[in-house]
């Protein structure tokens, strides 16, 4: 379809944003302190995609069910890469710069359903910072959520579990699926208090986030967030070694098992900022 309009010299188009258009279009609804606070502050929820980047988003999800029957298709016929870098996103990343960009792959059937390759016997239990790279795919958002430019929004990948028995203790375990997990890298200082999202929120507000909306647990005892620490310990491992503190601050999130959007898949969020 021909570009909707233009501005400047950057074209309005259809499909996943340019970083131009994001840039243009779509400016950034929150900074990076506000960002690292909405993802401290116990529901992820409320981090946002741009109201007309979603609307954007809707309209290309339709045109990709028609073609492959579902995202789920679109993701495993043809979007996750599993071992291989990211070569067909328009947004690139600064640890990919020698990639090149808008690769090609062989279109598999999109109207043949395909199931997740099985897991060896031999795998892993659970993701962890040493996972083989045929378990993991790692891509950049297509769609990211309204962050600041600077800020890179990738998406970790993986057929591996990560929720697993081993490392969520029944004591913590609602809390975690009410919850999910996150963190903080590269940085020496505490990230924002959920104390300064009353201040923060008003970035939000096209979307209708109160305070009284949040869905959040309520502070455990020193034991219990040691023990949802140490949940989180083997995605922090991770995101720690390939995003190198010296170089890189980042916030990452998991949604929590009931929001996970593919069955037997689980997907990491790691904003990532160069310093």
């Amino acid at each position: 379809m021909a570009p909707e309009a233009v501005h400047g010299q950057v074209l309005l188009g259809t499909g996943p944003p340019t970083r131009e258009e994001l840039l243009v279009y779509y400016p950034a609804k929150f900074t990076w302190e506000q960002l690292k606070c909405f993802v401290n502050s116990g529901d992820l929820g409320l981090l946002k995609r741009d109201k007309k980047l979603q609307k954007r988003y809707n309209a290309w999800a339709e045109g990709i069910k028609e073609k492959y029957g579902s995202i789920v298709n679109y993701l495993l016929n043809y979007r996750l890469q599993w071992g291989q870098p990211d070569t067909l996103s328009l947004l690139g990343s600064a640890l990919d710069e020698s990639l090149p960009s808008q690769g090609t792959r062989k279109l598999l059937d999109p109207s043949v359903s395909r199931p997740l390759p099985p897991i060896p016997p031999d795998a892993p239990p659970y993701f962890a910072a040493d996972t083989p790279k045929e378990f993991i795919s790692i891509i950049q958002n297509d769609w990211p959520y309204s962050v600041p430019p600077e800020v890179e929004h990738t998406l970790i990948w993986t057929r591996l579990p990560v929720f697993h028995p081993d490392l969520i203790s029944s004591s913590i375990a609602a809390r975690v699926e009410q919850d999910g997990l996150w963190g903080f890298t590269g940085t020496t200082t505490l990230p924002p208090s959920p104390s300064l999202l009353p201040t923060y929120l008003p970035a939000l507000s096209e979307w209708g986030v109160t305070i009284d909306k949040l869905i959040r647990s309520a502070k455990g005892s020193d034991e219990e967030e040691a023990l949802v620490k140490r949940a989180g310990s083997y995605i922090d491992a991770f995101v720690r070694q390939r995003w190198v503190e010296d170089e890189w601050e980042t916030a990452w999130f998991v949604n929590p098992p009931r929001l996970q959007s593919v069955l037997g898949l689980a997907h990491i969020h790691v904003f990532a900022r160069h310093k």
